[in-house]
Formats: structure tokens, sequence, C-alpha cells
């Protein structure tokens, strides 16, 4: 009984430190009333379209690239496939900073390909395609993680079958692994948008905090608050907090009954 109750009171301090911050935002956000005067502020509105925008695009990237890479990863091993998994995870540990840092030392003016990109008339780091890159960099491996799992889950028997019956591979992957996939990508996906959604550090690095051009919600907060507009600092987090809730509560719905956990798609950093 004594080391239940011990156990018990550890999880419960933890679990308490774990929401008491997130729970003081959201009644400071409520209780003090300014909240939807902030969110209709130019700043937070322009922050919020243009998170929406390049959050959108950033996703539309990474399902369109991330893919095929999950798929040869879950179903083909080939020289140096341990290395390319390795490459993938790696931004899941790397601090935004460093990743910021690094995409500016290979698309910045005296980056890798700076000369190249210049000579093309494209100048990328601290505008909106920065916003994009950065986004990617740090999601996409939340979604090949997961698209990876839901592909190697899928029976190869089901898919010799459809084979069999005359299906393409083409069509092996539209009518039968992808639905039975369908859990897991959709995971991914929505892992893979709400860490767009908060990133910070590469953005700041790569993009830079250009109101109305590269000034994503994450950004707001942060100028607001060293601009000392607590309210307005407390509604664009408020509105990252209510996002980050709704995309935590879409997954657990979506993976109800899958067998699947949070973790095998990773968690937003």
């Amino acid at each position: 009984m004594t080391a239940r109750l011990g156990v018990a009171a550890l999880a419960a301090v933890l679990a308490a430190f774990l929401a008491l911050p997130v729970v003081t935002l959201l009644g400071r956000a409520v209780a003090g009333g300014g909240l939807a005067g902030a969110i209709g502020s130019p700043v937070v509105l322009s922050a919020l379209g243009l998170s929406l925008v390049t959050t959108g695009v950033s996703v539309v990237v990474i399902v369109l690239f991330g893919t095929p890479l999950a798929f040869l990863l879950a179903r083909r091993r080939f020289r140096g496939s341990g290395l390319v998994e390795t490459v993938v995870d790696l931004p899941l540990v790397l601090p935004p900073s460093v990743a910021g840092l690094a995409l500016l030392l290979v698309f910045g003016r005296r980056g890798l390909l700076g000369e190249s990109l210049d000579a093309a008339g494209l100048a990328i780091p601290f505008t909106v395609v920065a916003v994009i890159l950065a986004q990617v960099f740090v999601a996409a491996p939340f979604y090949v993680r997961a698209a990876r799992a839901g592909i190697a889950g899928v029976s190869r028997d089901l898919e010799d079958a459809a084979r069999v019956d005359g299906a393409s591979e083409a069509g092996v992957f539209r009518h039968v692994m992808a639905p039975l996939a369908a859990p897991a990508l959709a995971a991914g996906l929505v892992m893979s948008w709400a860490r767009s959604l908060g990133e910070f550090g590469a953005t700041i690095l790569f993009a830079g905090n250009v109101a109305g051009r590269t000034q994503t919600l994450p950004l707001v907060v942060y100028g607001e608050f060293g601009g000392g507009d607590l309210d307005a600092a407390i509604a664009a987090a408020t509105v990252l907090v209510l996002a980050a809730l709704g995309v935590l509560v879409a997954v657990r719905l979506g993976r109800r009954g899958q067998g699947l956990d949070l973790a095998g798609a990773g968690q937003p950093g």
C-alpha cells in the first residue's frame, strides 16, 4: 500500500507540473478578458494567416516526398538504409536553432548553394520559402516515421492477393496499402502539421522575424513578449495551445482501436 501511494504521489507531481503551466496560461487568457481583442489584432491575425498557409504547404510537401521515402524504408532493404533512417530521425533530436543555422549554411547567400541560387535570381533566406523549408525540415520525420510504421504493418499477403487479381503496384498502394495504413498516415500528418505550426528556432534563424512577411505565431509570442505586450503574447500562445490540444485529440481518436501509440510518430518538440 505504501509503495502504491508513493508511486501515485510521484506520478501526480509530474502530471501537475506538466499541466499547471498550460492551465495557468489558458486561465490567464480567459480571465484577462483581452483574449478576443488580442486575437483580433492585425499582428496576431497576420501571423495566424501566415502560419496556416505555410504549414499547409509544408504538409503537402512532406506527404508528397515523405510517402515514397516511408514506403522504401518499410518495404525495401538497401545498402545505406540504416544511414537514411538516421538522417530522417536526426531532426527529432537536433536543436531547432542548429537546424536553422544548418539551413542557412546551405541556402544562404554565402552558403553551399548560395552562388547557384543567386545566379538563378533566387533569394531564399528571410522569405516565406525559408519559413516553409524550416517547417519541412523539422516536421518531416514525424510523418515519415508514422507512415513507415503504418506501411510496415500492412500484411504482404493482402498485397500479393491484390497483385494476383491483376492490380498494378499503384493500385495495390491506393486500394490496399493506403487504406490499411490510413490511421498511421493521418496521425503522422497531423503530428507533422502541429510541429510545423509550433516551429520557432529554425524559423527565426533562417527566415527571420519580419512582421507580415515571416512572422509566424510562435514568433509573435516571442516578439510581443519582448516588446512588453503580454496580452498579445498570451493570445498567440493560447491559439497555439488550443491547436496542439486539438491535434492530440484528433490523433487519439484516429488511433482508437488501432493498437497504435503516440510514440510511434514521435512527439512535437
